[in-house]
């Protein structure tokens, strides 16, 4: 594997012009589907497959088209609007719904509304469609774009309220959020890297690689769109991952690239040892993440696998422009990205005349070349293949020196960090993560009011077997609807509508449409209401709407957990086992990543579930975590923790497989290697730090659980828990059966052929 990345990086360098046309065809080719990914993205994707409300929604669709409460528009008048005004208000919410598929608003209602209007200055339009929830979800984007709902347009306000309307906004919402966070995001890694790097040309080339992946993985999207359903929150995970992954992959090859060619070798060995090496890492790494962000599909929800299929797509193509594109361009530039000209002359000026840091000294004497920098100076730049950095060699010798008190005191720390997981708890609260003056937030707050409850129904469908039709059937229906009437919790019950062998019964619910107390009324009707009536007896009773697919979400995605945990261990120890050539590694990985999982989301549910901070943070603590973001965490961090696992331990095994002494390979491969770690975690932190200042709660809340883990996993397991651990198992780190190690396939990334054997002492 080692000597064909080689050879793939002399094939790249020698046509690297060839690479360079290739890429930047792909991209024009990429500029406008991307622009277009959002076109045929939904909203919805959140049915759960055989769930009840699964079967309410396909029944709605099928059998009681224009039968179902969907979206409510809520027209309120200024004091000062006349008549005339007052009449354009409505017709104009008529020809809206009239350019709609499947969604319609009867002459009675839009009469009613004009004389409520005229009466109290406030009317309420519920609109009638029997298109799923997905569907209405799409048809509610359509309204808020022709209504502009929260404008005052002739006297008349208009507002949507209904859940569809809620994650419509919650759309519109977050696109808002994911231009803000891009805006903001290049200028802080893009200095990051000028620091890291100290030459102009180092710093662009991963800040292109990160711009062209996510332009590329747009344009994938627009076609995986057109193929399957797909979420529009894919786009929000593809631009989040993305420009952290490429920008962290072009950084770990660039780095070595650079050390490399501080050691003396030629540009062209330089770029092949980089690609052997660190190019070898990021592929193992990239698939260490696809495999982690693959157990989400163990999800069966059609919103959450198009979010990780996205998020893997950008992953694949990271990998991929890292791996192509990244040694062409340094083919192109040489030179030219070593540290060097005005950034690194200010980079020195600042460390050695304002910090006043001592210089480092120079091997044969003489002094430091103004044109380049210690900054990733590595093993040959000292001739003796050990240790580049005074200070990460301090830092690896006195971890080492007291192994058993970095482990137990970085452990319980993390421990510490991770006691409130004991008391999570998830929920979907989508209107109370809006601003409070938000059109989206007032315009349900005011139909509740208006309607003496929920915005969304609950809607009852049965379906008659082969003898329950007829007058009994019918008596069974008035029974039920007079057991829901008197059910605690229930406001009102619409008049059962009959559409062939099955009846819609639609429930009011007395509290608001997303709260627990509408959660606890969906599980009272499903047991014991809807079992211990006679028409349960003859017929087969669905209870569905948008608060019972809530609820099923949550109980899917709560029963999930369990198999997207093993799938992602089981899988990346395999990976790990596989590159590494060691049982405990893997283990120990493993382990250690579960740790920093489990301190991040303590975390979080210090601050959005008890409430600490929320107001630094600019929000009101929901209570619970959100439902969906949950796994998406575990996933993202446990790939991204392994990121940073798989360079690590990839650069100790290149050392240990050179002279076998398992304690110097580990400092060795820690203190040429934690600048690069710190120096990726920072900007991958920074990244995600970003939007949690710009986004709702629910992306907040992805944003902090992500960078917190990936701070607390650069920090305290890599530069504490992975090297003292290392030095208490000595040389049972790279035990392995030997029949074990026949059967895996080599992917070696030291330097020698003749690999050491090691022996467990």
């Amino acid at each position: 594997m080692r000597e064909w990345m080689s050879r793939l990086a002399g094939f790249l360098g020698r046509r690297r012009r060839w690479i360079l046309a290739g890429w930047v065809l792909v991209l024009v080719l990429a500029l406008p589907l991307a622009s277009r990914q959002t076109e045929h993205l939904t909203g919805g994707g959140f049915d759960v497959p055989g769930s009840q409300s699964k079967a309410v929604s396909d029944s709605l669709e099928r059998n009681f088209a224009s039968s179902a409460d969907g979206i409510v528009v809520l027209l309120k008048a200024d004091p000062g609007s006349t008549r005339q005004q007052q009449v354009a208000a409505v017709d104009r919410v008529r020809k809206s719904v009239a350019g709609l598929d499947g969604v319609t608003l009867s002459p009675a209602v839009a009469k009613r509304a004009d004389l409520q209007l005229q009466r109290t200055g406030a009317a309420t339009l519920p609109l009638r469609s029997g298109r799923s929830s997905d569907l209405l979800i799409d048809s509610a984007t359509t309204l808020r774009s022709d209504l502009d709902p929260g404008s005052a347009e002739g006297g008349v306000t208009t507002y949507l309220a209904g859940q569809p309307t809620i994650w419509a906004g919650m759309q519109e919402l977050s696109k808002e959020d994911l231009a803000k966070a891009e805006a903001g995001g290049f200028p802080i890694v893009a200095l990051i890297l000028l620091v890291v790097f100290g030459s102009l040309a180092a710093a662009a080339l991963p800040l292109a690689l990160g711009f062209i992946s996510v332009m590329v993985t747009g344009a994938l999207i627009y076609f995986i769109s057109l193929n399957m359903e797909t979420s529009v929150f894919v786009t929000n995970m593809a631009s989040m991952i993305g420009i952290g992954v490429a920008i962290d992959y072009s950084l770990f090859i660039l780095a070595r690239y650079r050390e490399e060619r501080r050691a003396g070798r030629s540009a062209e060995e330089a770029r092949g040892e980089a690609l052997a090496t660190s190019g070898l890492a990021v592929a193992f790494s990239g698939l260490a993440v696809i495999v982690s962000l693959a157990g989400l599909w163990m999800v069966d929800n059609q919103a959450l696998r198009s979010m990780a299929l996205g998020a893997m797509t950008v992953v694949a193509v990271s990998i991929l422009a890292a791996t192509t594109l990244l040694p062409a361009l340094i083919a192109m530039l040489g030179d030219r990205v070593m540290p060097g000209g005005i950034v690194a002359r200010v980079l020195r000026f600042v460390k050695y005349t304002i910090l006043r840091r001592p210089k480092p000294p120079i091997p044969g004497g003489g002094s430091e070349s103004p044109s380049i920098s210690t900054s990733f100076d590595s093993r040959g730049s000292r001739g003796d293949g050990g240790i580049d950095s005074a200070f990460w060699a301090n830092w690896t010798r006195r971890v080492m020196a007291r192994p058993w008190v970095s482990v137990l005191s970085a452990g319980a720390i993390l421990l510490f960090l991770a006691i409130p997981v004991l008391s999570l708890t998830t929920g979907t609260q989508a209107l109370d993560q809006f601003p409070k003056g938000s059109d989206v937030r007032v315009g349900n707050e005011l139909a509740s009011k208006q309607l003496g409850g929920g915005t969304d129904p609950i809607q009852i469908v049965a379906t008659f077997d082969a003898h329950g039709g007829g007058a009994e059937g019918k008596a069974a229906v008035a029974g039920f609807a007079r057991r829901l009437e008197s059910t605690p919790g229930v406001a009102s019950v619409a008049p059962p509508a009959f559409a062939g062998d099955s009846v819609l019964i639609q429930a009011t619910p007395s509290a608001g449409s997303e709260s627990d107390a509408a959660q606890a009324l969906v599980e009272r009707l499903r047991d014991p209401v809807a079992p211990s009536t006679k028409l349960a007896r003859v017929a087969s009773v669905n209870v569905g709407g948008e608060t019972a697919r809530s609820h099923d979400v949550r109980a899917l995605i709560s029963g999930s957990m369990w198999k997207i945990i093993l799938f992602v261990l089981a899988l990346s120890f395999l990976v790990l086992m596989a590159m590494l050539r060691s049982l405990l590694l893997p283990l120990k990985a493993v382990l250690m990543n579960l740790l920093s999982i489990g301190a991040a989301f303590g975390v979080l549910v210090a601050i959005f579930q008890w409430g600490w901070f929320d107001s630094l943070l600019g929000f009101e603590s929901q209570g619970a975590l959100d439902t969906i973001n949950v796994p998406l965490i575990f996933a993202v961090v446990f790939g991204l923790s392994m990121d940073y696992e798989v360079f690590l331990m990839s650069r100790i095994r290149e050392r240990y497989m050179e002279h076998g002494d398992n304690e110097r390979a580990v400092a060795e491969g820690l203190s040429t290697s934690a600048r690069t770690i710190s120096s990726a975690a920072l900007i991958m932190t920074c990244v995600f730090s970003v939007f949690v200042l710009t986004g709702v709660p629910s992306i907040k809340e992805l944003g902090l659980g992500c960078a917190v883990a990936i701070a607390l996993d650069a920090t305290l397991v890599r530069l504490i828990l992975v090297p003292a651990a290392m030095k208490l198992l000595g040389d049972w780190n790279w035990w392995m059966p030997s029949w074990l190690d026949r059967l895996l396939p080599d992917f070696s990334f030291e330097a020698g052929a003749n690999e050491l054997e090691p022996e467990p002492t």
